[in-house]
Formats: C-alpha cells, sequence, structure tokens
C-alpha cells in the first residue's frame, strides 16, 4: 500500500483542505450528525473506528519504542488518515517518526505537523484548555454535533478532522473562530455534498441532544 507523507505546511485533504492564520477569510470545516449508539454522531463505518483506534494505539507504542522520553509526538487518525503533532528535538527524529507510522497497519495517508524543538508541559497544559474550550463551543452550537469529528491542539493550532457538508464548514468556522486561546486552524477534512450526508446519516433534528 502507497502511503503519502506531507511536511508541515502543505494543504491536505481528500477532496481539499486549509491552513491558515486564524481570521475570518480563512474557512474550516467541521460538523456532525446524529446516529445511534454508541457510534451515534460518528460518520466513519464501525469498522473504520476500530481501525483508527488500532493505528493510534499501534503508532504511539512503536514510537515510545524507538524514541523513548526525548520526544513528545501525539498520534491522531481519523478515516485512516493520520495527523502526527507535537515535538521531537531533531530533524531526524522527525523522519524516524513518519517512517514509523507509514510502517502501522491500515495507513493511508499522514500530515506531519511535528516541530523540531524541545517539548513543553506548560505549553501541552495551554492546549488542552483549547481543545477543552473548542468542544464546548461545538456542543453549544444546537445545529452541530461534537462527536462527529476529532479535535487535537498543538501550540495554539487546533487540527481539525471530519466528514463535514459545506453548510457546516461555515457555521463552524464562525464557532472556533471565537474560541480564545485559538491562534491558527488546519483542516484535514472530507467535503461530502448534503446527499451523501443523508446516505451517511439517519435524519436528525439539529437541535436534537448530543452525545
Amino acid at each position: 500500500m502507497k502511503i503519502s507523507l506531507r511536511r508541515t505546511g502543505a494543504t491536505l485533504v481528500l477532496l481539499g483542505s486549509t491552513l491558515g492564520v486564524l481570521t475570518g477569510c480563512f474557512p474550516l470545516a467541521v460538523g456532525g450528525a446524529v446516529m445511534t449508539g454508541m457510534v451515534a454522531t460518528d460518520r466513519r463505518t464501525a469498522g473504520t473506528v476500530v481501525e483508527d483506534e488500532g493505528i493510534e494505539l499501534r503508532a504511539a507504542s512503536r514510537i515510545r519504542e524507538n524514541l523513548g522520553e526525548r520526544a513528545h509526538v501525539n498520534v491522531t487518525s481519523y478515516n485512516r488518515q493520520v495527523v502526527l503533532t507535537g515535538e521531537v528535538p531533531s530533524a531526524q527524529d522527525k523522519q524516524l517518526v513518519e517512517q514509523i507510522v507509514a510502517g502501522v497497519d491500515n495507513v493511508r495517508h499522514i500530515v506531519d505537523e511535528i516541530g523540531v524543538m524541545g517539548n513543553s508541559s506548560l505549553q501541552r497544559s495551554s492546549d488542552a484548555l483549547v481543545t477543552g474550550r473548542v468542544k464546548a463551543g461545538l456542543i453549544d452550537a444546537k445545529d452541530l454535533f461534537t462527536n462527529a469529528f476529532k479535535i487535537t491542539t498543538e501550540r495554539g493550532t487546533v487540527y481539525v478532522m471530519g466528514r463535514v457538508t459545506e453548510r457546516e464548514a461555515k457555521r463552524a468556522t464562525d464557532v472556533i473562530s471565537a474560541t480564545p486561546g485559538v491562534q491558527k486552524v488546519v483542516r484535514i477534512l472530507e467535503i461530502v455534498s448534503e446527499e451523501e450526508l443523508a446516505r451517511l446519516v439517519p435524519p436528525t433534528r439539529p437541535d436534537a441532544p448530543k452525545q
């Protein structure tokens, strides 16, 4: 299986993406829909959800085995696309992490946003706070559903993954743009039509209770 690797600064999405400073001029697409049971608002198949969890666990374990405590790397997988964030001390370590993750089963695309720098636990605490604020804002938005996408924050940059429509993109842009502490947004998204979305999930009211 051929796996593509993208370095920091590259634009990416299954059908389109944006990397930009957080202003009103930069679009961001995220969104959600309600299904049933434990996968209530996730637009991936149950099998893909399991694959993504396995990718994250195996990749993180192999990175720790090879780099130990000298690196801080987050592995986030959605629909078998992997975003790497965090810090490593050298360019060689950055390349090694890419190679490790590329060797994990089911990975089909890698976006490498790892910084070559020292890691900071203080910064990670700040990033966790920003992520919490973003999720809270999306929960408060009555026409968005939280579990339809994944969010991770690194050094003030919010990374958003998911399968969304253009309508959801515009709404979520307003929500995340207003979140305190967000410095930049990177989106790694699959854009679907309203018709495709209707086939992915059953009908539901926009203001239905969120999972």
